[in-house]
């Protein structure tokens, strides 16, 4: 879809919004995640995510340069990680910038159904990066009227057809897609001193066509079909002059805030959208990705840990850096989030563009202690937090009360203090590690769990039960 109301998208929040008829186009997948960056995922539709109301402030705050104000509302209804069911999911390029974005439609789950959520089984579709294909920061040479594109000579000889050497010059005409489908044209010929490849007709049309600037970036993918895409990034700049049809900041957030506590108090669909290079970071992601994080990952204050980041070329690399401290990024508006819980510092000397706080399933310790390898994350010897029930003793209100902790609005002492965070000097006991013998070892304990399951009338989910259990029992049987 290529065109939407531009304050609506700016906001980012919707509760129901219809894009305009007419102006609909299905886009290329692969070359709109090329243009998203290979670290985006998009969540499976039909799954269950994780919605942090914080993390789509900060997209409003990157989009419109404006910090969220102290003044503004607060919402006291509205948890910190707001679980629900992923109803719809649209790519969407902006008709003018070519800015990629997603359009989500998420329902907060019922109470009733939070029963099932323990059982997380997505981690969403990861970013189909292409295989055939370059992206390049353009310079002032490459962005001048009077100039063409110089093509780095690896990138030219992997991604567009070969050259006939026995011409002179060697030339040939590319045909181009962009997101809208739109075709462009250019000569690629091989000359100058030394030597190097270029786009020379039709490629002025392009920039000037596209409003392209140096430090934007362009990206050329040679696909499975024979085609040449064509896509681009542009350079962050900030917006000093906004529409008078767009909402003010302030407005945006309130907006999206009172949208998404209207949402969870009422079980309703609310729609957002998710511009994947303006977000400082995912602010929907699966529910087991979540759950993995928070449930399965220790940390503690002086651990080492990586993260993966999107490098000018499109490629991904690690950085390293140490976790320097523990705690919610804004106790008093969002007590108990787990949103950028993690204080880090950088190792590398280009630590200034990183973030001083990160989440804790963006990270990856280089120090883990390893769970128990349990298909049910609420088959624990010790429950997941203070006071709560085992999975032999849960009942529904059980069951409640720990999606209630896990949403962070139970008020339970343990609250975010629970979770498996360890201070300096304080070490954990090293967890039971994966033993294909023990496995089998508690191979009834898996059947009993089963039966409790469809004596508790978990619905829907003991089917889902069931097929796990299966399969956790054909791995047993090869292991043995």
């Amino acid at each position: 879809v290529e065109r939407i109301d531009e304050s609506m998208k700016l906001s980012t929040s919707a509760t129901s919004q219809q894009v305009h008829e007419g102006e609909k186009k299905c886009l290329n997948s692969e070359l709109w995640h090329a243009c998203a960056g290979p670290l985006v995922s998009l969540p499976s539709v039909g799954s269950r995510v994780v919605y942090f109301p914080q993390g789509h402030s900060e997209q409003v705050a990157a989009t419109t340069n404006r910090e969220v104000d102290a003044q503004l509302p607060n919402y006291p209804t509205l948890p910190p990680q707001l679980i629900c069911q992923l109803h719809n999911v649209t790519m969407h390029a902006d008709v003018e910038t070519d800015e990629v974005y997603a359009q989500m439609t998420l329902q907060p789950l019922a109470p009733v159904e939070e029963k099932d959520t323990y059982l997380p089984v997505e981690f969403g579709i990861p970013s189909r990066q292409p295989t055939n294909y370059f992206c390049k920061t353009l310079t002032a040479s490459d962005t001048s009227t009077h100039g063409g594109f110089s093509v780095p000579r690896r990138a030219a000889e992997k991604v567009f057809p070969p050259l006939d050497f026995s011409q002179t010059p060697p030339a040939q005409e590319l045909i181009a897609r962009d997101l809208h489908d739109v075709e462009w044209k250019f000569r690629h010929i091989f000359r100058g001193q030394p030597k190097r490849h270029l786009l020379t007709t039709g490629w002025s049309v392009f920039v000037s066509a596209k409003r392209l600037v140096a430090g934007d970036s362009v990206l050329f993918i040679w696909n499975d079909k024979n085609q040449l895409l064509l896509g681009i990034r542009r350079a962050s700049r900030p917006q000093t002059v906004m529409p008078s049809s767009v909402l003010s900041s302030d407005s945006m957030h309130i907006g999206l805030l009172a949208a998404a506590a209207h949402a969870a108090a009422t079980n309703s669909c609310f729609t957002v959208f998710y511009n994947p290079r303006a977000s400082p970071s995912e602010f929907v992601i699966p529910l087991s990705k979540y759950a993995k994080a928070v449930y399965h990952t220790r940390v503690s204050v002086g651990m080492r840990f990586r993260m993966l980041f999107e490098t000018e070329e499109s490629s991904v690399r690690r950085y390293m850096g140490t976790i320097t401290g523990i705690g919610e990024l804004d106790p008093v508006r969002w007590p108990n989030s787990h949103w950028r819980s993690v204080k880090v510092g950088w190792d590398e000397s280009t630590a200034g563009d990183r973030q001083p706080r990160v989440s804790l399933w963006e990270i990856e310790p280089l120090t883990t202690f390893p769970m128990y390898p349990s298909l049910f994350p609420l088959r624990l010897k010790r429950p997941w937090y203070p006071g709560a029930s085992s999975f032999q003793d849960a009942g529904n209100e059980a069951m409640n009360s720990s999606m209630a902790w896990l949403r962070g609005e139970s008020g339970e002492p343990g609250g975010f203090n629970a979770l498996n965070f360890q201070s300096v000097g304080m070490f954990p006991v090293v967890q039971q590690r994966f033993d294909p013998t023990a496995m089998r070892n508690d191979v009834g304990q898996y059947q009993a769990m089963l039966a409790a399951a469809g004596m508790h009338g978990f619905g829907s989910g003991s089917d889902l039960m069931k097929h796990q259990v299966m399969q956790f029992q054909q791995l047993t049987s090869v292991n043995s």
